[in-house]
């Protein structure tokens, strides 16, 4: 059993606008965890300090008509495991430590990780971890499934990749954040 109080959030608007009064931008997110605190008796400021949030979403499969709009090395492929995303313009809200912990966290539980680069001389998107961070900040990971045809109305991905989202899910929210000096895990 988990020490930790599991907290989802799920915001609307995304696709027209994160800065609606439920979207990512907004003070949601924020105003929830404050009440949760203050309902529990709990310190806010220590609760945010041993929190870790995972942003999962979409993620770009390399595309068979267009491998190279895919970043030659990274290259997700529907069907290979959960996709952990980097962007050098920080618009995903990875960093390396965020990225070992949900490494980890997917060994632990026999899920495998893939790894998307936003190639730096194309334009991306966005993720809701990254704007959420700037309401809460608190140690943060974006994760996606591997798609094709991010927004269309035909998205295709993988029945076996929203499976191991689920495994790497459950095993997250059974999970407590042990928090050192120099660094932080989910145990």
């Amino acid at each position: 059993a988990s020490a930790a109080i599991p907290v989802l959030c799920v915001f609307d608007s995304e696709e027209v606008g994160s800065s609606s009064v439920q979207g990512a931008a907004s003070k949601l997110l924020e105003t929830a965890l404050s009440r949760i605190c203050a309902g529990l008796g709990l310190d806010e400021q220590v609760m945010l300090s041993n929190s870790f949030m995972i942003s999962a979403d979409n993620a770009h499969a390399v595309h068979p008509n267009h491998p190279e709009y895919a970043d030659a090395n990274n290259a997700p492929v529907m069907g290979g495991g959960v996709v952990l995303k980097f962007n050098a313009n920080l618009r995903y809200a990875t960093d390396g430590a965020s990225a070992a912990v949900f490494r980890k966290l997917c060994r632990d539980a026999g899920v495998p990780v893939q790894t998307y680069y936003n190639r730096a001389d194309l334009p991306g998107g966005s993720t809701l971890g990254s704007i959420s961070v700037g309401h809460v900040s608190v140690p943060t990971v974006d994760i996606g499934l591997p798609q094709l045809a991010m927004h269309s109305c035909y998205e295709t991905a993988a029945v076996a990749d929203v499976l191991y989202l689920e495994t790497a899910m459950t095993a997250y929210y059974g999970s407590t954040l042990e928090v050192s000096a120099q660094a932080y895990f989910l145990k």
